[in-house]
């Protein structure tokens, strides 16, 4: 991972994606940061990963980042970019973002489809079951 000032990580904590601001989710904690580094004159150059090249909040999450950052002590300018040759993934998610995200297991991981439904935690309530799914028909179950 490139390097990242730590003033700057925590500015951009209180920075959130518009998709996962309801849930507490910063930039910071997305894994979107990716770089941010001053010079000796006080520019800062913050380079930004999308979790999607079709995200419609990308220009307001950059001009939300560029602000953010333009207000610390000590910054003169700024210059804040969308990087592309790096992929997003969820490996980049910060452990507390994952733990207000429901990520499904690969299926081939789940030999009981139907008692994996019944006692995956939902991300609403972690400690509580999901419902109880629909009963299907008799002829649905038969043709399994």
């Amino acid at each position: 991972m490139a390097n990242v000032l730590p003033e700057v990580s925590s500015a951009l904590s209180e920075v959130y994606d518009p998709c996962c601001r309801e849930k507490g989710i910063s930039v910071v904690d997305m894994g979107l940061l990716r770089s941010a580094e001053q010079d000796g004159s006080g520019a800062v150059r913050v380079e930004l990963l999308l979790t999607s090249g079709w995200c419609p909040f990308a220009a307001g999450v950059l001009t939300e980042v560029e602000e953010t950052v333009a207000a610390m002590p000590g910054v003169t300018s700024t210059d804040v970019e969308i990087v592309w040759d790096e992929a997003w993934t969820t490996d980049r998610l910060a452990p507390s973002a994952l733990a207000k995200l429901r990520f499904l297991p690969n299926p081939a991981q789940v030999p009981d489809r139907d008692s994996y439904v019944l006692t995956a935690p939902t991300a609403a309530a972690p400690e509580t079951h999901a419902p109880k799914p629909i009963e299907r028909r008799q002829e649905d179950r038969d043709d399994r």
